[in-house]
């Protein structure tokens, strides 16, 4: 804590910028920013974990891997399910980053399950927000303004999370139809009383998995039908991971991150493409602009990032309004007066 605090002070006076970093497996996200490495490694450990309490509180830099398999043990999990994008993720990382997996249309996003977090500011201050359980407060929601943060706003110190019971018994189901018609089904399902808990469309084909016990699962799969596939804890892994063949590089192309209501209709235009979240996440390959496309889903309703392999010359996430960038700018400015925290990596500074 006095070594951090020491380089943040120093950064700080000199007016340098530092890079938070922990694994590093998320670093290809986000802008580029440079600076001096701020390595969160050494702060790790499990500060506390009460399995009848549904909490977990680590240190930033304690491996995810390692949370993971100690819930596992206890019949629980992050029900978010984040990807790792590496075995050498970190807690910390996973919050800054603040992406979420297969099952976040159905449980939440990762910021949903942030009970409380410790950070330094760029005053070299250490701060506190929320606590280890699910409560109403009145005012800014401050620790889960740290998920998806990308470490502009502070260093992430502890971490408390909301944990979840893992389910009694899942299983996978296929469907051969075409993107219109998954998404319609996709839409239909979503207003009833079934246990999915994950979806893809994929090549004309739409899977969904089923979480529960085995007396709901039983009665969905009779009444939607379908080929049972079994688990397929490998299939939902890999596309976690962005494991599975489609995630395949693409010469000369960026991965896009299309954020649309679940509603939206099939995109027109030429793209490679996978379907995820009810059809709320959509990952394409496109020699289609980006400008157009952007255009094209902010009209839809939503908005683009280019997830990997970005092009330099464009920007990462969606250019934000004026009005909205100045929130972000004066937050930014609240937390890092002197701007030291990876510089440039979420939007522009002031």
């Amino acid at each position: 804590m006095q070594e951090f605090r020491e380089q943040i002070l120093a950064a700080s006076a000199a007016g340098s910028a530092l890079r938070i970093q922990g694994g590093a497996s998320k670093s290809w996200y986000g802008n580029v920013c440079e600076g001096e490495i701020l390595d969160t490694r050494a702060h790790t450990g499990v500060i506390a974990y009460e399995p009848t309490e549904l909490y977990i509180t680590a240190r930033a830099g304690t491996p995810l891997l390692e949370i993971e398999n100690l819930l596992a043990q206890h019949g629980q999990m992050l029900a978010f399910e984040p990807p790792h994008f590496g075995a050498t993720a970190t807690v910390g990382g996973m919050v800054a980053a603040g992406l979420s997996g297969p099952r976040r249309a159905t449980s939440g996003a990762l910021r949903d399950f942030v009970l409380g977090v410790s950070l330094m500011n760029g005053k070299g201050e250490f701060l506190q927000f929320g606590g280890q359980v699910m409560k109403n407060v009145a005012g800014y929601d401050v620790s889960r303004l740290m998920a998806g943060a990308m470490g502009e706003l502070g260093l992430l110190l502890d971490i408390s999370l909301k944990v979840m019971p893992r389910p009694v018994v899942e299983t996978s189901l296929a469907f051969a139809m075409s993107e219109v018609d998954a998404l319609h089904a996709l839409n239909t399902w979503a207003g009833q009383a079934l246990p999915m808990s994950a979806s893809a469309y994929h090549a004309g084909r739409l899977t969904i998995r089923l979480s529960g016990s085995e007396s709901a699962l039983r009665l969905a799969r009779a009444k939607l039908g379908g080929q049972e596939l079994g688990d397929m804890q490998a299939f939902w892994t890999s596309l976690r991971e962005q494991e599975h063949q489609f995630f395949t590089p693409e010469e000369g192309l960026a991965l896009l991150r299309l954020s649309l209501p679940s509603s939206a209709p099939e995109l027109k235009i030429r793209s490679k493409n996978l379907i995820e979240w009810g059809g709320a996440q959509r990952w394409i390959w496109t020699h289609e602009p980006l400008s157009a496309v952007r255009e094209m889903v902010q009209n839809m309703g939503g908005h683009v990032t280019q997830f990997r392999y970005a092009d330099s010359s464009q920007p990462v996430f969606t250019p934000l309004n004026p009005a909205l960038l100045k929130i972000h700018q004066e937050l930014k400015k609240a937390f890092d007066p002197a701007g030291i925290f990876n510089r440039g990596r979420l939007f522009a500074s002031a």
